[in-house]
Order: structure tokens, then C-alpha cells, then sequence
């Protein structure tokens, strides 16, 4: 297996003569169709003091000749995941601050970097993150359902293990998570190592020498990220949103993506931090609540109520898939015939 001596650079970032305060870590593969969009909104930030990486897990498309118009540094990921390219990030990284952003993010206005980094100005701040994903009435209907109950995976909502604002429970996070307003963020005062949301993707940003102290290895999970450090941890909520496409419009890519995601928990399981035992006690409730549909079919109403659009009554089938995508990958583990996803084929 690759580690950080196989970076590679292909070209050199615009930053590279003075450490930037900023290092924005861009894990791609084959994402031409998100990346120029995510560059773009990069480019119109006010803040300028950064460097863009990209991790790339051997694009064949246009990824490369979008991110060299951007003059972002890029370099070989040959482990190919996004949590492979986010440690090899890390490990190049110049900045005091490191952002982790997706391909398929989008900044939505100019004063964003500003804004999230505001936080930091705490010096028991050790990372900051968007409050919310930013609901679009244009977006396609799995985007608008993610923004709308807060989550990319309904069972990371059922289990109360999310980190964006739902408007179903007019919440951030079930977890008993302390906060103290700080007027445009909330402080977090994390002391439960096992009580800890899936902060650490879309948009999160950490202070550099927080992650190098307890991070180490060839893939940064993003809720590891929290586990593995030592407890009481200081953590801000920006009353901010990203843009985040997820899937979109298309049910095929939602299926993949849960199937991506219980592969590599089983696959990377070696790997992990955090103890998901808590969740995973949720898995038979949540299976009724699915199979069942009027449960998951009442939540889609009541959040309709709430706040009105049809993406809404997507929330039964993507309940269902899950359920189905979890019972199937979880059996061939079981019987040993799991096997790792092939990522050659893969387009964002």
C-alpha cells in the first residue's frame, strides 16, 4: 500500500512561494461535472490566503485540466478514496488551517472562508463547521430531501447522529451535544467520546496542528477525527450552510452511494476510531420503521408541513433502499463475500 512518499506533484499552486493560512484539501475522482463549480466558488472568495490540493484517485476525465486552471497543486492518490486523499492532504499541507472540502460542495457566497473562520479566534476552537446544507428550491429533489432533514443517510438521522440543521426536528444533531451561542456560531463542548455527531466532511475546517497530534495514517475517516482525541473537546457550529449536490436528482447514484457507504465501513472497519455501537443498536428499530413505510411516510408529511416541497416524500424509499443496501452488504460480509468496491468506473 501507498503512503505519503508517493505524492506526486503535477504542478505547483499560486501559493507555494509564502505558507498560506488556509489549505484546501479536494479529494477527486473522475468529478469533472461538480469540480468547476466547487473551483469557481472557491475563486470568488473574498478570503485569498490559500492553496488548493488536489487528491486525486486517477481521474480519465477533464478533473486535472479543470483544477490546473484553478492553480491548484495536485497530487497522486493511489489509494483512490476521499479518506486516502484527505490524510495525503494533511500530510502536504502548508496551512495553519485545513478545509476539507468535496468535489461536489459549492461555497455559496463570497464572505464563506470569512465567516468560518471566525471561530478560530477562540483558542479553544480546535475546528469549525457549516450549521447546515444550504436548501436550494432548484436543486434536484435528493439535494433539496439531504438539506431538508439535514442528512445524506436517513439512518444517521433516525439514530440522531447527524450535524446539520433538519427541519423535521427543528434541530442540528440528536445527541445531547452542550452549546453555548456565541451569536453567528455555536461552541460545542464535546466530553463523550461516544456521543460524538459525523462532523468532519462538507465544508469543516481544523486547526493543522490539531489533526497532525491525532491523526496518523493512510485514511482520515471524518468522525474519527473527534474520537481519537482526547476529551473535553471545543468545537464551533457556524450559523453558515454549504452547498452540497448529493446525488442530485438521481435514486441510481443515491443506491451507489449507499452501497459505497456500508462496503467501505466493513472494508475500512480496521481502520476506524469511532465505536458505532450506539448506532448500530438502532438497526431493528430502523428496519420497521422502514419496511413498515407509514412511519417513515408520516415523517415525510410532517416535515412537508413544515417546510413545503415534494422532495420531502422521498424520504419512505430512501429509508427502504437503505435498509435493503445495509441487510445485503452486511450478509455478504457475513458469508465472506464482500468485496471491496472497484473505484476505476466511479463519476461524481
Amino acid at each position: 500500500m501507498s503512503n505519503s512518499s508517493s505524492l506526486i506533484p503535477l504542478n505547483i499552486s499560486k501559493n507555494s512561494v509564502t505558507s498560506p493560512k488556509l489549505s484546501i484539501i479536494i479529494p477527486t475522482l473522475n468529478a469533472q461535472r461538480v469540480l468547476t463549480h466547487c473551483l469557481r466558488a472557491i475563486d470568488k472568495q473574498k478570503f485569498k490566503d490559500y492553496e488548493i490540493l488536489i487528491l486525486d484517485g486517477g481521474s480519465t476525465d477533464n478533473t486535472l485540466k479543470i483544477a490546473k486552471k484553478y492553480h491548484c497543486q495536485i497530487f497522486q492518490n493511489s489509494l483512490k478514496t476521499a479518506e486516502a486523499g484527505k490524510a495525503l492532504g494533511l500530510k502536504k499541507a502548508a496551512g495553519k488551517f485545513v478545509a476539507l472540502i468535496d468535489s461536489d460542495n459549492f461555497l455559496p457566497h463570497s464572505n464563506w472562508f470569512d465567516n468560518m473562520l471566525i471561530p478560530f479566534a477562540d483558542k479553544d476552537i480546535i475546528g469549525s463547521e457549516p450549521i447546515r446544507f444550504t436548501y436550494r428550491p432548484h436543486g434536484g429533489f435528493i439535494e433539496r430531501y439531504s438539506a431538508l432533514l439535514g442528512v445524506n443517510d436517513p439512518y444517521s438521522y433516525f439514530t440522531g447522529n447527524y450535524d446539520r440543521y433538519s427541519y423535521l426536528s427543528n434541530k442540528w444533531t440528536g445527541l445531547p451535544i452542550k452549546s453555548e451561542d456565541k451569536d453567528n456560531y455555536l461552541k460545542l463542548k464535546i466530553d463523550n467520546p461516544a456521543l460524538i455527531p459525523t462532523i468532519g466532511a462538507n465544508g469543516t475546517i481544523f486547526r493543522k496542528d490539531f489533526l497532525q497530534k491525532n491523526f496518523s495514517g493512510d485514511y482520515l475517516f471524518d468522525i474519527d477525527i473527534l474520537a481519537a482525541a482526547k476529551t473535553p473537546l471545543y468545537f464551533a457550529k457556524v450559523k453558515e450552510g454549504i452547498i452540497h449536490t448529493f446525488c442530485e436528482s438521481s435514486i441510481s447514484k443515491f443506491i451507489k452511494k449507499q452501497q459505497r457507504r456500508v462496503t467501505d465501513y466493513y472494508t475500512y472497519k480496521a481502520h476506524r476510531q469511532y465505536q458505532w455501537s450506539r448506532a448500530n443498536n438502532k438497526i431493528i428499530p430502523f428496519t420497521l420503521y422502514s419496511i413498515l413505510i407509514f412511519p417513515s411516510l408520516f415523517d415525510a408529511i410532517r416535515g412537508f408541513i413544515k417546510k413545503p416541497d415534494p422532495a420531502w416524500f422521498f424520504h419512505p424509499l430512501a429509508c427502504f433502499v437503505t435498509v435493503i443496501v445495509y441487510a445485503t452488504t452486511t450478509i455478504k460480509h457475513k458469508l465472506g463475500l464482500l468485496k471491496s468496491l472497484d473505484r476505476n468506473q466511479w463519476r461524481q
